[in-house]
């Protein structure tokens, strides 16, 4: 009889965190950096990253929340320095009618606009805090 031999293949080096949350920023894989990985459109995304395989939610509830948590601070802080700034501009006469125009418009484009990255950044975040494991439902290890 051949004795059998079993390869162990160590996992790869998690990616720093700056790097992860640039990959992020970059609407790429934050694990692997693949370009596109997830998003196939601007709303559309798919379940796994195609370089890495990598899956967005990785066998636990509740992804949605931590990007959406994402988006709503960028876009939060987004209004509040804008309405400051318009304040500051226009301050002993405020216009308020302009003001509130301008904000309403940022208000209703600007979380479209970050969605896409509120996700990869929010992969990045939650790959920096539970790297990826042998058996979490996603195959990180090629």
């Amino acid at each position: 009889m051949f004795p059998i031999y079993v390869a162990i293949v160590p996992p790869p080096a998690r990616p720093p965190l700056t790097t992860m949350l640039w990959r992020g920023v970059r609407r790429r894989c934050a694990w692997c950096g693949g370009r596109g990985a997830f998003f196939t459109g601007w709303f559309h995304k798919q379940d796994t990253c195609r370089t890495c395989g990598i899956g967005w939610h990785r066998g636990y509830e509740g992804f949605e929340l931590g990007a959406m948590t994402i988006n709503v601070i960028v876009c939060f802080g987004a209004l509040i320095v804008g309405l400051g700034v318009g304040v500051a501009i226009t301050w002993p006469e405020i216009e308020v009618a302009p003001l509130l125009v301008i904000l309403g418009a940022v208000a209703l484009l600007l979380p479209v606009i970050v969605y896409p990255v509120s996700y990869t950044v929010w992969q990045a975040v939650d790959l920096a805090m539970h790297p990826p494991e042998r058996g979490d439902g996603t195959p990180p290890f090629r």
